[in-house]
């Protein structure tokens, strides 16, 4: 299980980002399609640990409202990556008020943690399950510290983007997010997690 953004560091992904977002707001379509095609795979893998199968619509909802807003944005490429998860939360929270439902986490794509990832022991604790059975452990997890995960791990926020999507004070999503991890460790130890 990969948890880095591809082959090439975080400042050169949110470098690449950031110039893709620069010249899509001038316009350039094609630069818009590198940043959807840097930043979807993420935004695909936490809005479907939200919402489960429909994932993909909501999601696309979330990118109407981030063509149409595009020109308000200011940021780098990190920030980028905080307000389109911001985008795809209220989108999601959305549809599961209309659908009268509680997050979920248990139904994200088999591959979603091979994605654009966490730079912390995030990825070390992951790194010896598979895929399936690490999005079955992040499943177990309570709801806050399950959001708190897959934002750092799958999104690969940091802890203050984190908490701005989540509203919450990155003290807390940091809490959230390393208890989470603990859980998933501890999960690990017990010898039927696993398999």
């Amino acid at each position: 299980m990969r948890s880095s953004y591809g082959k090439g560091s975080v400042g050169s992904y949110d470098a690449e980002l950031g110039a893709a977002v620069e010249r899509a707001q001038q316009g350039d379509e094609d630069a818009f399609a590198i940043a959807y095609r840097l930043v979807q795979p993420g935004l695909i893998g936490y809005v479907r640990g939200l919402v489960g199968d429909e994932a993909e619509d909501v999601a696309a909802e979330a990118w109407l409202e981030i063509a149409r807003d595009l020109g308000r944005f200011r940021g780098d490429g990190a920030g980028f990556r905080g307000w389109t998860a911001t985008i795809a939360r209220h989108r999601a929270l959305d549809h599961l008020r209309k659908q009268k439902r509680r997050p979920r986490t248990s139904l994200l794509d088999q591959d979603v943690l091979e994605l654009a990832g966490g730079h912390d022991t995030a990825g070390a604790a992951l790194e010896s399950l598979s895929t399936e059975a690490a999005l079955e452990l992040i499943g177990r997890l309570p709801r806050e510290q399950s959001e708190a995960v897959l934002l750092r791990v799958v999104v690969g926020l940091d802890g203050p983007a984190a908490a701005r999507v989540l509203g919450k004070r990155p003290g807390a999503v940091r809490t959230a997010a390393h208890r989470g991890l603990k859980g998933l460790a501890e999960l690990l130890a017990t010898p039927h997690a696993k398999g």
